[in-house]
């Protein structure tokens, strides 16, 4: 069963037992699949991997909007989008630590076996693929600059 498939699912069974939150959180999120699937020159369907961005976008969205209600006092809708963010949590990959992190960095490094920060595109090059939608690319490029500075 495809991921999008999966979420049209929820949707239905969110519908049917009154769940507001489930329900808004996946209809914006399946808005946003649809309208990536219709962007570019034809309508195309979406690999799990596109819909995973997507779903990884959004809860980026979250956590941001989340960030800046609290910095201007509004409590009561930074909740909101935490539990927005909760709910879209379901479907993504657990996220790494900040030592699988450090340990895939390492990894690469070890295996291009390079130095300095002039290597950074490289080393964030080889790790992107294996962190996508499991850890933030502030954290990741954070963790790649603190190892090639040591």
């Amino acid at each position: 069963m495809s991921l999008e498939h999966q979420l049209r699912e929820d949707l239905t069974a969110a519908m049917r037992a009154r769940d507001e939150l489930t329900t808004a959180t996946l209809r914006m999120t399946l808005t946003a699949v649809q309208t990536e699937a219709v962007s570019g020159r034809t309508a195309r369907e979406l690999s799990d991997a596109e819909v995973l961005q997507v779903l990884t976008r959004e809860a980026k969205k979250r956590r941001e909007a989340a960030e800046a209600f609290d910095a201007a006092s509004r409590t009561e809708l930074a909740e909101r989008e935490r539990a927005e963010g909760g709910v879209l949590a379901r479907y993504l990959p657990t996220p790494l630590s900040d030592d699988e992190v450090a340990g895939l960095v390492r990894e690469a490094i070890a295996e291009l076996g390079v130095s300095g920060m002039g290597a950074m595109g490289q080393v964030m090059k080889a790790v992107t693929p294996r962190t996508t939608g499991r850890a933030d690319g502030g954290r990741v490029s954070a963790e790649v600059r603190r190892q090639l500075a040591s």
